[in-house]
């Protein structure tokens, strides 16, 4: 899927259609101190084989490509719905 730099689309916070610069969404670092994370490391160590069972069926084919809309004129950003693409690329 390739994507202009910039479109006209819905702003939110200004009510009205204005031009976006469309930026994709990096995935940051997970944090280390979640509940989940703790867990994991403890249930992890020792003599003890992976706490969760293998995952049945097909491994998904694309990825769900997260996008970031930034309004030109109010310089607020909002995140539009989440797209199924194998690639992304951001053109002219």
């Amino acid at each position: 899927m390739e994507k202009p730099r910039k479109i006209k689309t819905y702003c939110p916070s200004c009510k009205k259609h204005t031009i976006h610069n469309v930026e994709k969404v990096k995935k940051r670092k997970a944090s280390e101190l979640k509940q989940g994370q703790r867990r994991f490391r403890r249930v992890m160590s020792g003599y003890r084989g992976f706490p969760r069972p293998k995952p049945e069926g097909r491994e998904k084919t694309s990825r769900r490509i997260a996008m970031k809309l930034t309004c030109s004129e109010c310089k607020k950003s909002h995140q539009p719905p989440t797209q199924r693409a194998k690639k992304f690329d951001i053109g002219e």
